[in-house]
Formats: structure tokens, C-alpha cells, sequence
């Protein structure tokens, strides 16, 4: 006779003490979650015990990674506060690599050196980075027992490169850092050259069926679509004159990039010729990420990942790791990694090309079934981003799915047992996995 009914897979179990303790996730016994190996079952069948494994039908996840925009100064605190031996580990690891007391300048700011490409982009990958090394000392999750895709919004690439298992935390830490800073003097080469503001600005229409003719029309407009090696005409225009789709965030945002007259230009003959008004958001960044000016971006990571790791210990072996622990998205793709070369090359394109960020959401939702989608880092902008995609779309939400971020240690418990409490088996499911053992 058959098991019937809904039955849990013990992914995530709590002990016994964690029950009966009345700390949380800030104190310094928190509530420990503990992954367990995958069930095996005992079945009758022809007068013999059959052990069977139990087929993984959990709910699939992802673990989402935010990029710039959502630094702030004191962001560390908590985990500093909660955490203080684990933190400070980090925190001597994060001075080292980038050569100065970035954690200074993220704990006490001022804003404006936070800001600063160089200093925010390693201090929001770093926090994340933070946020995963203390769920896995602390709470035994670990990434690859618990997800089964990680992907991260343009800077949260390396992130989730470094979570999925295909770089080092400090090889990526100094990619990130140098990165930036070519980012910073690309721009201002651009400046002194050329003249003029150069930056991003978000474009958000009212309804979906707006995007692709609104897309369409920017692409017309500039004459080009893309800074890769696909099309090279991009490279004939100069910076006071390039601009480009930065990213597609959603299916009602874009952003775009490059020079700030062009774009405001560009913005009008939509509006004029177009039929419909999208709202235009200046956002807060000091270079034109993902566009044509970023170009001196792109050698500096091809030098950093023609070589070997920089870790001690690490020196005789390839800076990146492939295959990886957990498959992780390409933001040029929106699909996975496929071999060593190919994250290569399209980690150091992504800082010329356009950031898939909705496209890579629609088909690990629609191609891969995710169900349960976790943001690790700073601030709620990706979760937000992916809570309107995937989990609120009323009689499309099933059970065993949710959107949930990890931005604060207070948040963790609630996250862990969320994910305890949708990671079942419904009947169906279970009574074919168990089929097909017969």
C-alpha cells in the first residue's frame, strides 16, 4: 500500500533546542536550521524490504543578488552587532583585498564617498557575500543543499558566481573593485574628452504591451543595439553620442545609459512619436554602466580571468571554477553559464551589454518552474522586481512558492521558515514520483 498524502521532505529541520529556545535569529545561540540528506524509504514489495530514495520534487529555488543603487552607510551594523567574530573576519578579508578601510567608509560614510562606484560596489557585494557566510556557520544553510539556481542583477553577478561555487569570494571581491574603478575613469576620460553628463535614467511605462515598441524605438533612434562583438558600429560613434539599453528590468522598466543629453533627446522623440508617455527616473549613479563608454571595463576583467586564482593556496589553479556548485544566469543571456570560456566572456561583456534581469526571471519562472525566489544583500529593489514578475499574480501563486529577502539578521528566521514550510511534496506529485518505482 502506497504512501498516500502530502508528505515533507526534511530539507530544513529544526533540533530539538532550537524549538524550545526562545532566542531569535539576533542573539548569540540563534535558531539553527540544519539541511538533512534526502529520505530513504522502506517499502514492502514481493515479500522484500525495498529502500528507495525519495525522488527531489521540493519546489525550485533561487537565490537573487542586488546590484548598485542600494548601498547606504551603516549598512553593516546589524551584522556587526549580531555576529561580531564572523563579521570580523570578513571585514579584515574586505579591507585587505581592496588595500584601505572600506569598511570604514561603509559603516561611517559619508554618503557621497559611499556612493562612489569603487567604494559601493565592492561594499554591496561584500555584504552579501557576509549575509551567506553567516546563514551557512550560523544556520548550517548552505547554498547548493538549498538552491537550485543563483543569478544576481548586474554588479550581484559576481555574487552569485561566488555563492553558485565558480569563484573565489576575494578573486571576485578584486574583480569587482578594479571593475569599478575602470567604470570611474572611464567616465571621466569621457568628460574631459568629450564634454558633457553622463549617467543612467529609468524609463517605466504604464503597461507592458508599451516595452517592446518602446525598445524597438530606442534601438532605431541610436543605431545600434548592442557594445559587444556582435555589432561594432557602436564603437564608430563617440561617448557624447552613445547610448544604449543598460536593462530590462521588468516588463514595464528599462533603463538606459550613456549620455544624459542624448538620452533626454531620445526620451522626447519617444514621447512625440511614439504614442504614450513613460516616466523618466534619473537614477543615483556616477557612470553609464552597461554602455558603450564601459568599454576599458571589459579588458581589465579579460587580464583578471586570463590568469590563475590570487587566493593563497589557490595560485596553481584557474580563477574560475566550472562547473560551479549551483547553476548560476548569465545577466547577457539569461540563461546558464555553459562552460569555463563562456562565463569569461560574458562576465567581462556584461559590463557593455545589456543586463537580461526580466527575461532571466521569465525563464527560470516559466522554462525551470522556480517557485521560491530568496534576495540576499542590501536593500528590497530585487525583491520588489521579482515579487511583481512571479509572486503576485493571484491565481498563478501555488502552494510552496514565496519571494523573500535577507537584508537584516532579524529577517532570517522568517526566511528559513518559510522555506521549511513550503518544502513538500503535494499528492500528485508524490504519487508519481512513487510510481515510478514500481
Amino acid at each position: 500500500m502506497p504512501l498516500r498524502g502530502p508528505l515533507r521532505r526534511p530539507a530544513l529541520a529544526l533540533p530539538p533546542s532550537a524549538l524550545l529556545s526562545s532566542n531569535n535569529a539576533i542573539t548569540k545561540t540563534p535558531l539553527r536550521i540544519s539541511p538533512l540528506p534526502r529520505s530513504v524509504v522502506v517499502r514492502q514489495r514481493r515479500g522484500h524490504a525495498t529502500h528507495l530514495p525519495v525522488p527531489d520534487t521540493r519546489p525550485k529555488t533561487a537565490i537573487f543578488f542586488p546590484g548598485q543603487g542600494v548601498q547606504r552607510v551603516g549598512m553593516l551594523t546589524p551584522w556587526l552587532e549580531a555576529f561580531p567574530s564572523t563579521t570580523s573576519e570578513i571585514i579584515d578579508e574586505i579591507d585587505s583585498v581592496v588595500g584601505y578601510k572600506l569598511s570604514d567608509v561603509i559603516q561611517n560614510g559619508p554618503g557621497k564617498d559611499l556612493n562612489l562606484s569603487p567604494n559601493a560596489q565592492p561594499a554591496i557585494m561584500a555584504t552579501s557575500i557576509m549575509i551567506i557566510r553567516i546563514l551557512e556557520k550560523h544556520f548550517n544553510f548552505r547554498v547548493e543543499d538549498n538552491a537550485h539556481f543563483t543569478l544576481g542583477h548586474s554588479l550581484g553577478e559576481f555574487a552569485a558566481l561566488v555563492a553558485g561555487g565558480y569563484i573565489h569570494f576575494q578573486d571576485s571581491l578584486r574583480m569587482v573593485h578594479k571593475r569599478a574603478e575602470a567604470f570611474s575613469n572611464a567616465t571621466r576620460q569621457a568628460e574631459e574628452m568629450y564634454g558633457g553628463e553622463y549617467g543612467m535614467v529609468a524609463l517605466v511605462s504604464s503597461k507592458a504591451e508599451h516595452l517592446p515598441p518602446l525598445c524597438a524605438a530606442i534601438r532605431e533612434f541610436v543605431g545600434y543595439d548592442s557594445a559587444g562583438p556582435k555589432v561594432e558600429s557602436a564603437d564608430d560613434w563617440s561617448p557624447i553620442d552613445q547610448v544604449l539599453i543598460a536593462n530590462v528590468n521588468s516588463k514595464t522598466q528599462i533603463v538606459l545609459s550613456g549620455s544624459i543629453e542624448r538620452i533626454k533627446t531620445l526620451v522626447a522623440h519617444v514621447r512625440q512619436f511614439l504614442g504614450h508617455d513613460p516616466r523618466a527616473v534619473r537614477l543615483k549613479s556616477d557612470s553609464p554602466f552597461h554602455s558603450p563608454i564601459m568599454k576599458p571595463a571589459v579588458g581589465v576583467l579579460q587580464q583578471m580571468m586570463a590568469g590563475n586564482s590570487m587566493v593563497k593556496g589557490r595560485e596553481n589553479e584557474d580563477i574560475v571554477t566550472f562547473p560551479g556548485k549551483v547553476t548560476c544566469i548569465s545577466n547577457v543571456t539569461a540563461r546558464p553559464f555553459e562552460s569555463r570560456e563562456q562565463l569569461k566572456d560574458l562576465l567581462a561583456r556584461q559590463a557593455v551589454e545589456t543586463v537580461q534581469w526580466w527575461d532571466s526571471i521569465k525563464y527560470l519562472d516559466q522554462s525551470m518552474k522556480v517557485r521560491r525566489w530568496v534576495g540576499i544583500g542590501p536593500g528590497y529593489v530585487g525583491r520588489n522586481l521579482v515579487g511583481k514578475e512571479v509572486g503576485m499574480r493571484g491565481k498563478d501563486v501555488i502552494k510552496g512558492a514565496g519571494v523573500w529577502a535577507i537584508t537584516d539578521p532579524k529577517e532570517i528566521e522568517e526566511v528559513l521558515r518559510g522555506l521549511e514550510e513550503t518544502d513538500f511534496y503535494e499528492d500528485d506529485e508524490w504519487q508519481d514520483a512513487w510510481d515510478r518505482w514500481d
